[in-house]
């Protein structure tokens, strides 16, 4: 006898979420081992078998001397003894509370001994090695003034294209959407020049005013989300005396905030970690921003890899927050799903 529908449907949802979750560990595996080896000792870090919890080797001083303690069997107890002294396999293992006490055992047959411990001071240490407090600012100035400046420049634009009638409109709309087949490298070097003879290298100006120009793509996003939105409202809004400023404010914004949201989580997440256009237009140390100082840091403490574990994870800790805490409008914004009526 086959299944039927509902017991088909259970099962689908079972494999679905049983996917669904090997998907999200695959992806979540790689954060996951940077925020844990951000809590490591240094010698921890690239040890192999690789280490899921952070854990110390436990050392211990005899005359002055620190040594590691090991779980050794000794005439078949297992004991916690020090190594002293090794040579080739065979090490002299001692008794900590009592070094007179010595035994010569083989050294594979023992196991260091570690406690799980925090390293909560690598994030200090991260953040006091390089002055990423700059960095931070100078990231900030760039996040806010060109998110500012990307949605108050996309939404006039995607308004005017959205409400405005002309036979010029098609096409003008036609050549903004052709800028996205444009690859930035294209006009790399005379943007660059441009910027150059104006006095900008070397400044924030190139990360930011451009911004307040607008970009196909956003404005293709508000667009479509303007248009869902019935003219009717603009009519009454204009027989109560307003302009087309005036509708702009009081009636396309108020029920854009989804597709707002989108654009401007976006737009902070792309000059976050944007890394291309500060490693171009800034040279001076003083006016980096965290993706350029991450990667500096990268290059002067490539052996300490749990301080540059720290320093990336808190440089990714801001977006994962802001994500989740605009999750809800992220998604309306993605779906577009029109009026609710």
């Amino acid at each position: 006898m086959g299944m039927n529908k509902k017991t088909h449907e259970r099962i689908n949802q079972i494999v679905s979420t049983i996917l669904l979750s090997i998907g999200m560990l695959v992806v979540l595996t790689p954060l996951g081992w940077m925020m844990v080896s951000a809590l490591k000792p240094r010698d921890a870090v690239n040890t192999y078998p690789p280490q899921w919890i952070p854990t110390d080797q436990v050392h211990v001083t005899i005359d002055g001397q620190e040594y590691f303690l090991y779980d050794i069997p000794v005439n078949g107890e297992m004991r916690q003894l020090a190594l002293l002294d090794k040579q080739g396999g065979t090490g002299t293992f001692v008794n900590p509370d009592n070094p007179s006490e010595s035994y010569e055992l083989t050294v594979a047959s023992g196991t260091r001994v570690t406690q799980v411990k925090l390293h909560w001071e690598n994030f200090v240490s991260a953040v006091t090695k390089v002055p990423f407090g700059h960095y931070l600012l100078n990231t900030m100035i760039v996040v806010v003034f060109g998110t500012i400046g990307t949605v108050a420049s996309c939404t006039l634009v995607a308004y005017g294209f959205a409400r405005f009638r002309s036979k010029a409109m098609p096409i003008l709309f036609l050549l903004l959407l052709s800028t996205i087949m444009l690859p930035p490298q294209v006009t790399l070097i005379p943007t660059f020049i441009v910027f150059q003879k104006i006095g900008w290298y070397d400044t924030l100006l190139p990360l930011i005013v451009p911004a307040f120009f607008a970009n196909a793509w956003d404005v293709f996003l508000l667009r479509q989300f303007f248009m869902t939105l019935p003219t009717e409202l603009d009519d009454a809004a204009r027989i109560d005396g307003c302009g087309p400023f005036g509708i702009l404010w009081h009636i396309i914004i108020p029920q854009s905030y989804p597709v707002l949201a989108t654009v401007t989580i976006f737009t902070v997440l792309y000059a976050w970690n944007d890394f291309y256009a500060p490693l171009i237009y800034l040279q001076s140390q003083e006016h980096w921003t965290l993706a350029l100082g991450l990667q500096s840091f990268n290059a002067v403490y490539t052996n300490q890899g749990n301080l540059l574990m720290a320093a990336s994870t808190l440089m990714v800790i801001p977006p994962i927050l802001m994500f989740f805490f605009a999750q809800r409008l992220f998604i309306q914004g993605v779906v577009i799903s029109g009026i609710k009526g």
